[in-house]
């Protein structure tokens, strides 16, 4: 027994590895360059608590800095012979590991553009499909992707002035002075996620579950560029491998629940149900357990923070999927606008109200006898409000007015 777990304990290195002689060749060629860094890069906002996560330890690898002469420009891909393009989308990863400052518009012009172009060269060698690449190479690539994008967020904009929070929809997006670079890298990203030469089963020991996760952290950021990139990628991963759903789902819902009774602060929940709204509608029937108890844990309580209209639009679509995949779920979402129905925002009431009708056109007869008592006692509350006011709504959604009609007593 001894002998077979000390035979265990020493993993013979992979066919791929040792039959490779890109690897091989790549590096006899370039002992000399420092190794590329670890992706075990954490990312947070500068400012903002990190959710107990623990912090870096000190064995974790910084990205590269430049220095004089170590960043050079390589010949494109079309140059050079197709037997050593392998080697030279190696070399041209480790340029891309060395993350330049984006603070100063006059410094390391050379080398931003040198690192510009390298990153064009390798988007267009994934889009183009010029060859399988080796085992070897999408690590590397991962690392190198994972160096660039994986970093800490700047504050949010409340948080550089130290003054209160205002009201999300009136701060200005703050864009991330790095995109130029950034933009390129999450491009290289989604072309190899969506290329019909990514095989799965060696794909997914590099896009793992913690790859994923550090990708949801970045949708905390507040440039919205990033955010959009972000929402295509993560949706691509979940319809590419399989293995990662559960774990996406579960993930996402986290972020939710700490938004609902911690923070009430995260840029990216409108992005976030976009994701959600396509995979809901994938649903298989009859729903699962797992699915409906989603439905009224983090999606219904997502209407109780006061920046609901950043993300109504989406919010409201995926609880119309809903009502629209299992119509038994009507009387559920019904009672659950109810609960959770604003007293004093009566701007939030006419989002309320709107929803209310997308679902009501779904729900059947015997679900809308459930719970239409308690309905109509809060659109009568709504119609003897203060606030009440006779065509509003109707201007606001474009319908023909029949207010003259009501009576308001």
């Amino acid at each position: 027994m001894f002998k077979k777990i000390m035979k265990g304990g020493h993993k013979k290195p992979s066919k791929s590895d040792a039959s490779d002689p890109v690897s091989a060749a790549f590096v006899a060629a370039n002992r000399n360059l420092p190794a590329l860094p670890s992706p075990n890069v954490v990312v947070n906002h500068a400012s903002r608590g990190t959710g107990g996560a623990a912090p870096p330890s000190s064995g974790t690898a910084m990205p590269l800095v430049p220095t004089p002469g170590a960043m050079e420009p390589l010949p494109p891909f079309r140059d050079t012979p197709v037997a050593d393009r392998q080697n030279l989308f190696l070399r041209k990863l480790h340029i891309c590991c060395y993350v330049l400052d984006f603070s100063d518009t006059l410094k390391n012009v050379r080398e931003k553009e040198i690192k510009r172009q390298a990153l064009m060269d390798l988007v267009d060698f994934i889009q183009s499909g010029s060859g399988k690449m080796s085992e070897h190479c999408q690590e590397e690539m991962i690392r190198m992707i994972s160096v660039n994008i994986f970093r800490c967020l700047p504050p949010a904009s409340h948080e550089n002035t130290g003054q209160e929070p205002t009201d999300p929809e009136e701060e200005e997006p703050s864009m991330d002075p790095t995109w130029p670079h950034l933009q390129l890298v999450y491009e290289l990203l989604l072309r190899y996620v969506v290329s019909s030469d990514t095989d799965t089963k060696i794909a997914k020991r590099y896009i793992d579950h913690s790859f994923v996760l550090k990708l949801l952290d970045l949708f905390d950021t507040e440039d919205p560029r990033e955010r959009e990139y972000l929402k295509t990628i993560l949706h691509r991963i979940y319809g590419k491998f399989m293995v990662h759903r559960p774990f996406i789902r579960k993930a996402i819902n986290n972020i939710f629940y700490r938004f609902i009774y911690e923070t009430e602060r995260h840029s990216g929940i409108g992005e976030l149900l976009e994701i959600l709204g396509s995979i809901i509608n994938g649903f298989a029937l009859p729903m699962k357990e797992e699915h409906k108890l989603f439905l009224v844990r983090a999606l219904l309580p997502l209407h109780k923070p006061k920046s609901v209209s950043m993300y109504h639009q989406q919010l409201s679509y995926c609880i119309t999927q809903f009502v629209e995949k299992d119509f038994k779920l009507a009387d559920t979402v019904i009672r659950g606008l109810l609960k959770y129905w604003p007293l004093t925002n009566c701007q939030k009431e006419v989002l309320f109200l709107g929803e209310l009708e997308e679902v009501l056109e779904v729900t059947q007869a015997a679900e809308f006898q459930k719970c239409m008592v308690p309905l109509f006692r809060q659109i009568s509350r709504c119609l003897n409000s203060s606030h009440f006011q006779p065509h509003s709504y109707c201007r606001l959604q474009n319908e023909p007015c029949f207010c003259g009609t009501m009576s308001i007593s």
